[in-house]
């Protein structure tokens, strides 16, 4: 596959759609294709509906196009009004999703759609930007760290059927 330079960063449009449902499934395996599917039309549309508190502004979507129109990877940003670690008194740019395909890692297309995702957040008026990943998901936890993101917190969530 192509190099980061034959990849270019741009907000996702309704006809990447389809593309975007693969590389959904792929980080998020719970929710169906057709969950994503509709998901990603009311995001495309400019309709999602606000379905967190602390969210100020829904999601935006980027998108790696390589040269060949495929997508190789997106990252979903929203504006949170907090964020764990994060100073409480200004709104932080938040990662909801990042992820590059298989084929398409270690070219730098990750760091690339993040910059991109920095970039955005310090447009909003940002001054940090945070993220989250599972406890057990080590390769997502090295990533982040080699991108200059530092834990501020671990958490183990727990439930009980009454």
């Amino acid at each position: 596959m192509g190099s980061v330079s034959d990849t270019s960063i741009r907000l996702a449009q309704l006809s990447d759609r389809d593309q975007l449902v693969c590389l959904r499934k792929a980080l998020w395996p719970k929710s169906s294709a057709e969950e994503h599917a509709r998901e990603l039309t009311l995001i495309l549309e400019g309709k999602a509906p606000v379905t967190m508190p602390l969210i100020i502004l829904v999601a935006e979507i980027l998108v790696a196009e390589a040269r060949d129109r495929t997508l190789a990877g997106f990252l979903e940003i929203d504006l949170r009004s907090h964020a764990d670690g994060c100073n409480p008194s200004r709104p932080v740019g938040y990662i909801e999703g990042w992820y590059v395909a298989g084929d398409h890692r270690h070219k730098g297309i990750g760091r690339k759609l993040l910059a991109v995702a920095e970039d955005w957040a310090r447009s909003q008026g940002c001054a940090e930007i945070a993220s989250d990943t599972w406890v057990d998901n080590e390769v997502s936890q090295r990533v982040h760290e080699a991108l200059g993101y530092e834990v501020v917190d671990r958490c183990v969530h727990y439930r009980k059927t009454l």
